[in-house]
């Protein structure tokens, strides 16, 4: 089954494997990712017919995605921005059971906001790689650090280390994924293929090395997985013995992981021609395996570790950054910035009615 969103250019289409559609119906949820090549998010769901829904808005830039509750908090080029739903439970909008109004943005600046998370307090909290640190926005400055890697010795627009992946664990920054240990202007690209970090960021210990450009740490059901994107693996970390664990083969690169109870959802890009894709263990397993880099979102059955079902993308979007799981939402859509319709969507709180 196919479909195309009417939106999207006529360069490009969306594709679903045969039983994607039906497999997205039993999770009653919807699956969110950002492409900031194009500059777009997308929201995948179900219409009414139970057919594949294909939603998506422009952002410049877009990055990091974290569902928290009925908010959306989206990074952008410069601005980290919160969407809300506006539909009470049970309400619709045309379509949408779930529709998002930008209701909150900070400015940060361009500080190559990649991961965000959302703490125990409701509050957002970001990667800047830029800066080679997690922080959060501020009223008053363009973000506020509270933590980087012991080996940084300052807080310094250079991209020192590539720092990129953050989960959160019990409301609290956990875990931290980078491309490589280096304290000097974009040293990171000299360990793009085994200089890989996982680090804990309570302790600031290192708890997985020799990876090849990992990205999305993700805890779940108290286990922290991975995207080895450098060698197309999705896989686990065991804490204990400091070493990664192969579950799946993903032929792209990868980045964006979010799950929905035995699934792991996971982005798969194509590789640029440039230097930070070159040279990768990735190039060498595709050859392996007889087949090509592929732009998709691939479920993956953490059970078996198999890909069970697929998105294909196909066209003038290459590249996906992340991967979110909208819980309870069918049809998920957005107020655009430019239409008249920003003005007319109201929501009140529920003592104003």
């Amino acid at each position: 089954m196919s479909a195309s969103n009417p939106v999207i250019d006529t360069n490009m289409e969306i594709s679903a494997s045969r039983l994607f559609v039906s497999w997205l119906a039993e999770q009653n949820a919807s699956i969110a990712f950002s492409t900031y090549q194009a500059g777009k998010i997308f929201f995948i769901g179900l219409n009414e017919r139970g057919e594949l829904a294909v939603f998506n808005r422009s952002l410049a830039r877009v990055m990091g995605i974290a569902v928290h509750e009925q908010s959306l908090w989206i990074a952008t080029l410069w601005q980290l921005w919160r969407f809300e739903n506006a539909l009470k439970p049970g309400e619709k909008h045309s379509a949408f059971d779930r529709y998002y109004v930008p209701q909150l943005a900070y400015t940060t600046g361009d500080i190559d906001v990649h991961d965000v998370g959302v703490t125990g307090d409701g509050e957002p909290i970001f990667v800047s790689t830029l800066f080679s640190c997690i922080a959060k926005p501020d009223a008053k400055f363009s973000f506020n650090p509270i933590w980087k890697p012991s080996f940084i010795s300052k807080y310094a627009a250079e991209d020192r280390c590539h720092l990129n992946g953050l989960t959160m664990r019990d409301g609290t920054a956990a875990f931290v994924s980078c491309v490589g240990r280096s304290d000097a202007n974009d040293g990171w690209r000299e360990h793009r293929r085994a200089g890989g970090l996982v680090i804990d960021v309570a302790s600031n210990e290192t708890v997985c090395g020799g990876l090849s450009m990992p990205h999305s740490p993700r805890w779940h059901n108290g286990k922290l997985y991975l995207l080895n994107a450098g060698t197309g693996e999705f896989g686990s970390v065991d804490i204990q013995a400091g070493t990664f664990q192969p579950i799946a083969f993903c032929p792209g690169f990868l980045r964006g992981l979010s799950f929905v109870g035995d699934f792991a959802i996971v982005g798969l890009s194509k590789q640029r021609q440039n230097r930070t894709f070159s040279d990768l263990l990735l190039d060498e397993k595709l050859c392996q395996r007889g087949v090509s880099a592929r732009c998709a979102v691939q479920v993956i059955d953490l059970k078996r570790g198999d890909v069970v079902h697929e998105l294909r993308i196909e066209g003038s979007i290459e590249e996906l950054f992340d991967t979110a799981i909208i819980p309870g939402a069918r049809n998920c859509g957005a107020v655009g910035f430019v239409s008249d319709e920003i003005r007319r969507t109201l929501a009140l709180p529920p003592h104003a009615h």
